[in-house]
């Protein structure tokens, strides 16, 4: 069967030819031409055209592309190394491997990323899900020489990965720093996009601090750089050839580039790979409570006057919110002094604390401002809750709900709450959906349906319904006027 390359080779071909005619037809020599000098337009005076000024990155490419480095990886089952993108969604960058169709463990797993030398005697910087589970790693220089690669550590929350190569004098990058970085800077990525090695493409920075799902503890770069499976674990450069990112994921539905892409912040990066290679793993600070940002109609029916802080949706009863007397329906307002605007925030900054710290909340509390002193803990591997099951309500919620059987709510580790069964007007329009378990309105806990309605009747114009969703819980707001 012809190649890709085959057959856009004929079809440039056909083009080539229907070009040469149009060259023929149009020749001075011809009886066209004549006509057009007798007019006056082929000797009328040209002027050249001024250069449209633009980036010029070949200086960067030149200097530091030496410094990047390709990542191949082979293992004996499907692991992150060998991922494969999701039908649509936010997904790893994804090396370009292949993998066999027989059962897993029956033939080897081969994956290839990128990466990038941050050291002359051979430490690299890397994505985890590059490099997790590799058992042989190879690290291939732009002069081709390779070398076998030593996994230093790997941390998957922030998808970043230290390997080390016994070599030395090897090119360097140089290191920026991602808080300057502007909405809009140009900026530059090199890798190896499908196995093509030194492939530099150029965007520009399309938004900064942007939160992932289940990506808690990274504020993500995003750009409209090209990437694609491959560049993942390769380098983001600003304007000034300094590393600022590592390219990590993308948004696709289809697997490729698609216009959104997303690097780790190489400060972020940075501090996660010295912890790495000083001792192998990485200790973060823990509060042991779920968030949620505040839009203008949950800030309404909490009473505040613009949507602010982070809203804590639900506390873990043997956390060290629920030690410190943080509530859900609080709204963290500042830690420390320093502002929380918005949900996320609060976790990198918890994060970032070593466990054992004493700090102080300022939170939104039923009205009126309160300070909580909190002790940080330490974040531990957390096991994925129950998936709750979901409800029969009425009145002017638009809810059908009914009270959770006992061994329902024994089952999402509730003490109550409503199933809601069907949806309708504000409910509706405020998202909730048939399978939602109403745990509270208006802060107030509710376990039968007379409660709920009763409830009801009381709010004003504005309700805030806590409700559980499979494992999670949020508020959801509804406008009731």
């Amino acid at each position: 069967m012809p190649s890709k390359f085959q057959s856009r080779g004929l079809v440039t071909a056909a083009l080539l030819a229907a070009f040469a005619g149009s060259i023929a037809l149009f020749d001075p020599a011809n009886t066209v031409a004549p006509v057009a000098r007798a007019t006056g337009w082929l000797d009328a005076p040209t002027t050249t055209p001024a250069p449209v000024a633009g980036p010029d990155f070949s200086g960067i490419v030149e200097r530091y592309g030496p410094a990047v480095v390709n990542v191949a990886v082979e293992g004996n089952a499907r692991s992150p190394a060998d991922d494969e993108p999701s039908s649509q969604g936010v997904v790893p960058g994804t090396p370009h491997g292949s993998r066999s169709p027989t059962r897993p463990g029956d033939q080897p797993v081969f994956g290839l990323g990128s990466g990038f030398i941050v050291s002359a005697d051979g430490v690299i910087l890397t994505s985890a899900h590059v490099v997790a589970g590799a058992s042989d790693i190879t690290v291939r220089l732009s002069d081709q020489r390779e070398f076998a690669a030593k996994l230093i550590g790997l941390d998957r929350p922030t998808d970043v990965a230290v390997l080390k190569i016994d070599a030395q004098d090897l090119p360097t990058v140089a290191i920026g720093d991602a808080h300057r970085i502007r909405v809009g800077s140009w900026v530059l990525a090199i890798g190896s996009p499908y196995g093509f090695d030194s492939t530099a493409t150029a965007g520009i920075v399309s938004a900064t601090t942007r939160a992932l799902p289940h990506q808690a503890y990274v504020p993500f770069i995003q750009t409209d750089v090209p990437v694609n499976p491959g560049n993942s674990g390769g380098p983001l450069f600003n304007a000034s050839g300094q590393v600022i990112g590592i390219n990590s994921q993308i948004y696709s539905d289809t697997g490729g580039f698609q216009g959104l892409s997303f690097a780790i912040p190489i400060d972020v990066a940075i501090k996660v790979a010295k912890q790495l290679a000083d001792g192998g793993s990485i200790t973060r600070g823990w509060l042991g409570a779920g968030v949620q940002d505040l839009t203008q109609p949950l800030a309404d029916a909490f009473g505040l006057s613009k949507p602010r802080g982070a809203l804590i949706s639900n506390v873990d009863k043997e956390g060290p919110a629920a030690a410190a007397g943080l509530q859900s329906g609080d709204v963290v307002l500042a830690v420390d002094g320093v502002a929380i605007n918005r949900s996320f925030d609060l976790p990198p900054k918890v994060a970032d604390m070593a466990p054992g710290t004493r700090t102080t909340f300022d939170i939104w509390r039923h009205g009126a401002n309160k300070q909580l002193a909190v002790v940080v803990g330490e974040l531990k591997v957390e096991a994925p809750a129950a998936p709750s099951k979901a409800a029969e309500g009425q009145g002017r919620l638009g809810l059908s709900v009914r009270p959770l059987l006992p061994q329902e709510a024994q089952a999402i580790d509730e003490s109550g709450g409503l199933l809601v069964q069907a949806v309708s007007g504000p409910a509706a329009r405020a998202g909730m959906l048939a399978g939602d378990v109403v745990l509270a309105i208006n802060g107030e806990p509710v376990t039968t349906v007379a409660m709920l309605r009763a409830l009801a009747e009381k709010s004003g114009n504005h309700a805030a319904l806590l409700i559980r969703r499979d494992s999670a819980k949020l508020y959801l707001p509804l406008t009731l006027g």
